[in-house]
């Protein structure tokens, strides 16, 4: 995202939901208390304590590598099974299951980001991905969704143009939605994943 397209909404809303992971004020001194709020946390999905957690999925919904073998593996078998009737998924979509042996979470949101091309068409389907998944958990009354770094491994996208992205589709849902109290946290299994977010969030306050 080019700094031309950081307006004032979007800076506005990195200032109003912004934290650090350890809840310490990331969007500056002028960030307001909120019920909802974006993290980020130095940590894999898999291990987040939260109501739902999102799977980076392919469109079969049947498993993969990276982080969707990762959750597959952490829920067992049944998973697959429950996945199975599902039907797969379209890019940019969002569909929801049990989480079944992984504890730490009630719900796995599956989403299927774009294979990256360099067209702006990418960019719509991959906040679509992230405004699906924030949708299904407002729909089973989750108060708090951990995501992975979507589309960003083998599909391709690179992490400083799928950051803003991703934090522009948390922000303007959270803005659709001021009445909701949702903890959204953006996990960063790699350093530079948690330097990319950050970036956008220094651009959108100079």
């Amino acid at each position: 995202m080019s700094r031309e397209k950081y307006t004032e909404e979007f800076k506005k809303g990195i200032v109003r939901w912004c934290r650090s992971s350890e809840a310490d004020k990331i969007g500056g001194e002028n960030a307001q208390p909120a019920e909802s709020q974006i993290s980020f946390a130095r940590e894999g999905v898999v291990h987040m304590q939260v109501d739902a957690i999102v799977n980076a999925a392919n469109t079969s919904l049947l498993g993969g590598g990276g982080v969707d073998g990762a959750i597959h593996r952490a829920a067992g078998p049944e998973l697959l099974a429950e996945c199975r009737t599902l039907n797969g998924c379209d890019t940019g979509d969002a569909k929801i299951t049990g989480a079944y042996n992984l504890k730490t979470t009630r719900y796995i949101i599956h989403t299927v980001g774009p294979v990256y091309s360099g067209k702006a068409h990418d960019a719509e389907l991959l906040a679509s991905c992230y405004e699906r998944s924030l949708d299904l958990a407002l729909e089973k009354g989750c108060r708090s969704i951990a995501f992975p770094c979507i589309s960003t491994g083998v599909y391709g996208y690179t992490l400083d143009e799928a950051a803003p992205v991703a934090l522009k589709a948390a922000v303007q849902w959270l803005d659709r939605h001021p009445d909701t109290e949702l903890q959204i946290y953006f996990c960063c299994f790699k350093d530079a994943e948690l330097d990319a977010y950050q970036a956008v969030v220094d651009v959108a306050l100079s």
